[in-house]
């Protein structure tokens, strides 16, 4: 990451200041930060990318615009001609070493790839619906991500593959009726997953996992899937817990930047907000909304120090906690200021506890630094 990058940068610096390295060891600490640091997209690229959709678009509104005029074999010998052009002039760009604009026909080509399955089964009037096209599409761009090993590819293999999901619950979503889900997809994340460690797209683990998450809300959503919901909520707290005590291991495993602890509080909060749907008076408010402040607290005690995202996460949550709360007891406003009271008092209590506990803890290390 660019900001952990220039931390790491700020640390060195400090180092030779207070004596602790000399400057020929900064300087091979410089350079290894800059040899390993994670390069941001540049606006080139950026560019470069948007050019390639709208240069996919553009050839497939033309060839649709012009349908009834082309002949058939016309058409069929276009789209194929720039799926080729697309896969065979990025490779000759990557030997050239124009990384950014490969990428781009990459994309154009498995762009043209989904308009052509989409368009051949107009034009020869195939039997299937649009669910199986996609899946096909997503199926042909992930193949040519593991043998291209693109980056982008991945990323957009995985995007095919949530729109089919989205397309899937806006299709099939009942609340009342309950909802037959596609758990095909959980095979297919875990099958994109493993691409993205072969194509190196850390991009991609996160927008999986975060497409994990709305999968199983929208379970949790459905009729007597209270127990999704619970899940969600408790797999998350645990996964956090791993997060924070096994970082090392784990994001070595999973690769994403030490941004696991952000998805896992994501997961809470999503579950623990369902619940409260749920359970929206009584007792089941007070526990659903004790239990979220108390994990809200307790993530970013734990792990919000070294997470600015995850701070603001947890910050929005507790915003919508409040609101949430008062929308619920609107017409007791008494009740409403004696639980805001009572929270406040509570957290105050633990504020004042966990600051004793971190001094006595920093004023231990001293000590022990001092006798080394």
């Amino acid at each position: 990451m660019a900001s952990y990058a220039g931390k790491v940068r700020q640390d060195i610096a400090r180092w030779v200041e207070n004596g602790l390295i000399n400057a020929e060891t900064a300087a091979k600490l410089n350079r290894d930060v800059e040899a390993n640091a994670r390069r941001s997209l540049s606006f080139g690229t950026v560019l470069a990318m948007l050019a390639a959709i709208l240069l996919g678009a553009a050839i497939l509104i033309f060839i649709a615009a012009n349908w009834e005029a082309i002949p058939r074999i016309t058409r069929v010998l276009t789209v194929f001609a720039v799926i080729a052009a697309g896969y065979v002039g990025g490779a000759w760009l990557k030997l050239r070493d124009y990384p950014a604009f490969a990428e781009a026909a990459w994309v154009v080509a498995a762009a043209a790839f989904g308009g052509a399955i989409a368009l051949i089964g107009q034009m020869y009037h195939f039997s299937g619906d649009e669910s199986g096209a996609i899946l096909v599409w997503c199926a042909g761009t992930a193949l040519a991500a593991v043998a291209l090993r693109s980056n982008p590819l991945t990323v957009m293999a995985v995007a095919i593959a949530d729109g089919w999901l989205v397309m899937m619950l806006l299709n099939g979503f009942d609340f009342r009726d309950g909802f037959d889900f596609p758990y095909l997809y959980v095979l297919m994340a875990i099958a994109l997953f493993l691409v993205s460690y072969w194509t190196r797209s850390q991009a991609a683990r996160h927008l999986i996992i975060l497409s994990l998450v709305v999968y199983a809300g929208f379970v949790a959503l459905s009729d007597d899937w209270d127990a999704m919901a619970i899940q969600l909520a408790i797999g998350s707290a645990a996964v956090f817990a791993a997060a924070v005590y096994a970082s090392e291991p784990l994001d070595g495993l999973l690769q994403l930047g030490g941004r696991l602890p952000l998805h896992a509080l994501l997961g809470f909060l999503v579950g623990m907000a369902i619940l409260q749907f749920k359970y929206d008076e009584g007792g089941g408010l007070i526990l659903t909304s004790a239990l979220m402040l108390a994990g809200i607290v307790a993530a970013i005690v734990l792990a919000g120090r070294e997470s600015r995202g995850l701070r603001w996460l947890a910050y929005i949550g507790f915003a919508y906690e409040l609101v949430w709360i008062y929308l619920v007891m609107m017409g007791t406003m008494l009740d409403t200021a004696s639980f805001f009271l009572a929270a406040a008092v509570t957290l105050g209590l633990l504020a004042f506890v966990i600051m004793r506990v971190e001094k006595r803890m920093r004023g231990h290390a001293a000590e022990r630094g001092a006798t080394s």
